[in-house]
């Protein structure tokens, strides 16, 4: 099967020649894919020229119909050749997939009319900028609390003395070292890197199954994290920023879009969400409880047996959620978690990364409990990344990097110390 791409003012043609059969659905799938990730989210694929069509390519046809439709695109079969629109005639689909208006897509309808939005370039991508998130709520920012010592960390001195549980509902926010479950000693050989946002939490458990877990929320269910160390923030968010790379970088990093959320929330420090298209994370995870004492973790070779890094960018093309803070300075409470997101040293930040399969985002205003819900729904958690800014001279990996996605941003006005 042979595909052409057609760029017009409102959509894109995308033409298919051939058989669309179980060999050739991959091929299509593949193409289609392409499109969406470069943007597009109005397609219309023009079937003229395709002489057969089977049940597995009617699969393709209605499980892009629906996706696109969920995030308020739109996916359309136009000039079908005799035999393709036989086949839809024959399965009751000519009026789904030719136009028709159902449940899951709006066909040709109008679309909902633009907000308005502030667009602001920076190096290599471009933000547009729509205030107040959450609509209704006119003080928005974040009172914040770090959890624990860091420092603990390097030694594997966590105790039960040091585990606090906290409960994150869909107006907190959260990241450290956690895990699920009641209190230290249940937890004690499986503390691992979480974030928490939502009403959601995610973790990587050390207990040698390499495997994360999740928790959702559900009527009075509410997700508990046992914590050693971290941050844990209540508030709401102030803006939602959509971004984009531009063609002539491709990626833009870490660092670039953290210092862009401290522009945006006009604040020295804020609390950062991104649901993002990676082009390659770069960051950590423990492989073993710090809850076994140990002389130096961090030193060579120990540190290789206790933590996982990616020696180069991994993840690409996936779907991450990230939670983190970041600071124009690395001072106050927040200095004992803060590190260097670029090679500049600023801003300095603390991001968790939670890894899933691709899959296209709405446009324009997107709401953040809805979306991380669904994610969590309906995708299985990859991996999880403390993401780190790796610079070294001969084998350093850099920093992470992003194709497009969403960012939520909510200025942290409040900082306490919760001790050891």
């Amino acid at each position: 099967m042979e595909l052409t791409r057609i760029e017009h003012a409102d959509f894109t043609e995308v033409q298919a020649s051939g058989r669309l059969d179980e060999h050739w659905c991959e091929h299509l799938s593949d193409g289609i894919n392409r499109v969406i990730r470069d943007g597009s989210h109005r397609i219309r694929l023009n079937m003229s020229a395709v002489s057969y069509l089977s049940s597995a390519g009617i699969r393709v046809l209605i499980t892009f119909y629906k996706q696109l439709g969920e995030i308020g695109g739109s996916f359309l079969v136009i000039e079908p050749s005799h035999m393709v629109l036989k086949v839809l005639d024959l399965t009751k689909l000519t009026s789904m997939l030719l136009g028709g208006v159902s449940e899951f897509a709006p066909g040709l309808a109008a679309e909902a009319p633009s907000e308005a939005v502030t667009r602001m370039e920076r190096q290599n991508a471009v933000y547009e900028v729509m205030d107040r998130a959450v609509v209704g709520f006119p003080e928005a920012g974040f009172q914040c609390s770090v959890i624990g010592d860091p420092s603990l960390l390097a030694t594997g001195g966590y105790r039960e003395l040091h585990a606090r549980t906290k409960t994150f509902h869909r107006h907190t926010a959260g990241l450290g070292l956690g895990a699920f479950g009641a209190g230290f000693d249940d937890c004690r050989d499986r503390y691992g890197e979480f974030l928490a946002i939502a009403g959601t939490a995610v973790y990587l458990p050390t207990d040698g199954s390499s495997v994360p877990d999740f928790l959702v929320a559900e009527e009075d269910f509410v997700p508990q994290v046992s914590m050693l160390y971290g941050l844990s923030c209540e508030g709401r968010f102030a803006s939602l920023a959509r971004f984009e790379a531009l063609k002539q970088s491709g990626v833009v990093g870490l660092s670039e879009i953290a210092q862009a959320a401290l522009d945006i929330a006009k604040a020295d420090s804020a609390l950062i969400v991104l649901i993002a298209e990676t082009a390659g994370l770069v960051g950590a995870s423990l492989r073993h409880p710090p809850t076994t004492p140990t002389e130096a973790l961090f030193a060579h070779p120990e540190i290789r047996r206790w933590i996982s890094f990616t020696a180069e960018p991994a993840y690409a093309g996936s779907l991450c959620l990230i939670v983190g803070v970041a600071a124009r300075e690395a001072t106050g409470p927040l200095q004992p978690l803060l590190r260097p997101t670029g090679k500049q040293g600023t801003p300095a930040g603390h991001f968790h990364a939670a890894v899933f399969p691709y899959r296209p985002l709405k446009k324009g205003r997107i709401d953040l409990n809805t979306t991380v819900n669904a994610l969590l729904s309906s995708e299985s958690v990859q991996g999880m990344l403390h993401l780190l800014n790796d610079e070294r001279e001969a084998a350093g990996a850099g920093q992470s990097e992003f194709v497009r996605g969403a960012c939520w941003v909510g200025p942290i006005t409040n900082v306490v110390s919760e001790g050891a």
